[in-house]
């Protein structure tokens, strides 16, 4: 078997928010073709537990600890190399030593960089000879570009440098690499305008996938809610900022405008780590915050409503994906449908602005929409198994990452 060497910011194991989601699933898919030899870290203390399941599909792992807080000191040396933040964040001598011993000594020919950070490790000469492939995911510099339009100064400021700085390095391992992928086609054509030096043809849209047997509605779990609740439902890592801002609006402007015309709605936060602006929430009259939960799906089987109201998003929204695929209906913002494949029948679940000029929804515009799915809660059901069906048809782990190895061969 060949050799694969396999780098990626986040120790790939449990798949429990969106980058490991698919980083496990792409580990699994690459190790029936390669013997891999994994690079990574841990940040967070209760995933070294989990090393035991990764070194299942790898020949070896090197596994580095990174505290945030002490990442996120070393990262202000990028203020006076001029480099951007995240590279020093992610900078580590023992991982870089293991990088090119591992790489002299086995003879690997081959590497795949999950995530732009990582491919400082395998930049320059030295390693110009493997073929090197970039799954870059999302265009982070534009999610920085984000964040600096809708925050304050001097935050802003931070982050429109980050921005800049971060696509120079973006365009510069591009150029260098032999493929560059990203999660949607969307995403792939941003970064070729982004890029416009960099053969257009050497990037290429892979898209993610949901494991439908897993989350399947065809299984009996017990209802996590209180007999008569009219249960809305947000899943995700809630130490994401993106995801803080969803819950946050959700809850404080929307919610309360369908609690007024529903009284026994609730609106469940699910996810792990919340932040203390999203423990806060819990106080709200009907408001849910359950931190990190055995198993998701319960939630999701037993909920009236899913909801997305994510105002700034990346590539595909795995929440999104999880919830069609346990046929639930979904309530998003535009930002969280685009870049999932659209299915006509679902057009529907995506909430948009009545103005011109604004194509996201209001507060009042969200909450209406809710109220009417759920009022007409058989049509809700019917769509959310034509929203399986799509999945079933279109997002399939195997047969998506499979175009890595195609990648890797130089096809």
């Amino acid at each position: 078997m060949r050799d694969l060497l396999f780098l990626v910011h986040r120790i790939p194991f449990p798949p429990n928010k969106g980058d490991k989601v698919r980083s496990f699933h792409l580990l699994r898919c690459l190790s029936q073709h390669y013997r891999i030899w994994l690079g990574t870290f841990v940040d967070d203390p209760d995933d070294w537990r989990h090393l035991d399941e990764v070194r299942r599909y790898c020949a070896e792992v090197c596994c580095r600890p990174l505290s945030p807080r002490w990442a996120k000191l070393g990262a202000l040396r990028g203020l006076v190399t001029g480099e951007a933040l995240t590279l020093p964040y992610y900078r580590d001598a023992r991982l870089q030593r293991w990088v090119d011993q591992v790489v002299t000594e086995q003879g690997i020919q081959r590497a795949l960089v999950f995530s732009s950070a990582m491919a400082q490790y395998l930049r320059g000469p030295r390693h110009a000879g493997l073929r090197r492939v970039m799954d870059f995911v999302d265009v982070d510099s534009a999610k920085w570009a984000q964040y600096a339009a809708s925050a304050a100064w001097p935050l802003n400021e931070i982050q429109r440098r980050e921005s800049e700085r971060l696509l120079k390095f973006e365009r510069t391992v591009a150029a260098e690499f032999a493929a560059s992928a990203f999660v949607t086609a969307e995403e792939a054509a941003l970064f070729r305008r982004l890029a416009p030096t960099v053969d257009p043809e050497r990037v290429s849209a892979i898209s993610n996938g949901v494991d439908t047997d897993y989350f399947t509605p065809d299984r009996d779990t017990p209802n996590p809610y209180p007999v008569g609740e009219q249960a809305l439902v947000f899943t995700g890592a809630m130490d994401y900022w993106a995801n803080v801002d969803a819950v946050r609006w959700f809850a404080h402007e929307v919610f309360p405008e369908i609690r007024r015309a529903v009284p026994d709605a609730s609106f469940s936060i699910v996810g792990a780590r919340p932040v203390a602006e999203v423990r806060q929430l819990a106080e709200l009259p009907g408001v849910r915050v359950t931190g990190t939960v055995p198993d998701v799906r319960p939630w999701l089987a037993h909920a009236r409503l899913a909801v997305a109201p994510l105002r700034i998003a990346r590539g595909v929204q795995n929440k999104v994906l999880e919830a069609m695929a346990m046929a639930r209906p979904v309530l998003t913002t535009p930002a969280a449908m685009e870049g999932i494949a659209p299915c006509p029948e679902l057009a529907g679940w995506v909430v948009r602005s009545a103005t011109a000029e604004d194509d996201e929804p209001s507060a009042s515009e969200f909450a209406q929409a809710a109220v009417r799915w759920l009022a007409d809660q058989t049509e809700a059901e019917r769509l959310g198994r034509v929203g399986r069906d799509w999945v079933l048809r279109h997002y399939h782990w195997e047969t998506n990452l499979s175009q890595f190895v195609t990648l890797l061969e130089g096809a």
